[in-house]
C-alpha cells in the first residue's frame, strides 16, 4: 500500500459514519442510457438537498455504530426525490427532525407509515442508531405520462433493471463499506423488489440473511385499516435485529 493510499484509508476511518454517508451521496451519478422516455432523479445536485442530508446526517449517524441496513426500492418525487433521505419528505424533515428546508410542503405516503413505525418504535435518535434507511437504486426514476412526470421503480421495465444494475451493485458495495452490518438487511417490499434484492445477494453475497417486510404504500393503499397490526409486525422485526 502507497503512502497516500494508507493516509486516504486513516482519513475514511476517522470519519464517522454520517460523514462517509455524506460523501457517497456527493459522488451519485449514473451514466447509462436509459430507455426511452425514463429519466433518472438525482437530488444530490441540489445545493438545498445536500445541506438537508448534511444537517440529517450530523443529527443521527454522528458515531460509528454498526446499523442494520432497510432497503426500499428508489427514491420518489416527493420523498427521497427531494430530501435525498429515504422514506423522508420535506414536512418529515421539517417537523419531525427540526431541520429547516426550502423543498416545498409534498408529503409522501410511503414516508408517512415509515415514520410511523419510528415513532412507535421509541423516536427518531433510538431508531437511527440502529438502523440506516437506503434504497437498492439510491437515484429514482421519473416517466412522462400525459404531460405529467410519474415515479418509476428500477423493476419496472427489464431493460431498466439491466441498464442500472450495474450501478445498483456497485452503490451497494459502496454502502457497505461505510459501516453497517453484514449479517442481515431488511427490505420494504414482498414482490418484485424482494425478487431484486435476493437475485443480487445470491449472486454476490452481500448480507447473510434478508428479511422481507410488505411495501409502506402498499400498506398505506390497500390495508390501512391494519395499520396498528403492521406496525406492531414492523417493530417485532426491528426489536428482533437489535436483540438477537
Amino acid at each position: 500500500m502507497t503512502q497516500h493510499s494508507e493516509n486516504l484509508m486513516n482519513h475514511y476511518d476517522s470519519q464517522t459514519f454520517g460523514q462517509r454517508l455524506h460523501s457517497f451521496y456527493t459522488t451519485l451519478q449514473l451514466d447509462v442510457e436509459l430507455p426511452h422516455g425514463i429519466h433518472v432523479m438525482n437530488p444530490y445536485l441540489r445545493s438545498e438537498t445536500l445541506e438537508c442530508v448534511q444537517a440529517f446526517c450530523t443529527q443521527y449517524y454522528a458515531d460509528n455504530a454498526k446499523r442494520v441496513s432497510i432497503w426500499g426500492i428508489n427514491p420518489g418525487r416527493f420523498g427521497g426525490g427531494l430530501t435525498g433521505l429515504s422514506f423522508t419528505d420535506p414536512v418529515v424533515l421539517r417537523d419531525i427532525c427540526g431541520i429547516a428546508n426550502p423543498l416545498g410542503t409534498k408529503t409522501e405516503l410511503s414516508a408517512e407509515y415509515v415514520w410511523s413505525v419510528i415513532a412507535e418504535f421509541g423516536g427518531a435518535a433510538r431508531f437511527f442508531s440502529n438502523f440506516f434507511l437506503t434504497a437498492l437504486c439510491p437515484l429514482g426514476f421519473v416517466q412522462t405520462r400525459e404531460n405529467r412526470e410519474v415515479n418509476y421503480n428500477f423493476y419496472d421495465s427489464s431493460t431498466l433493471f439491466q441498464a442500472v444494475k450495474p450501478f445498483i451493485v456497485a452503490t451497494m458495495q459502496q454502502q457497505l463499506s461505510l459501516g453497517i452490518r453484514r449479517d442481515i438487511a431488511l427490505c420494504l417490499g414482498t414482490g418484485k423488489l424482494q425478487q431484486a434484492f435476493e437475485s443480487i445477494n445470491t449472486e454476490y453475497g452481500f448480507f447473510g440473511q434478508i428479511i422481507a417486510l410488505e411495501h409502506p404504500r402498499f400498506i398505506m393503499q390497500y390495508r390501512r385499516k391494519y395499520l396498528h397490526e403492521y406496525r406492531q409486525k414492523y417493530c417485532e422485526v426491528l426489536t428482533k435485529t437489535i436483540t438477537e
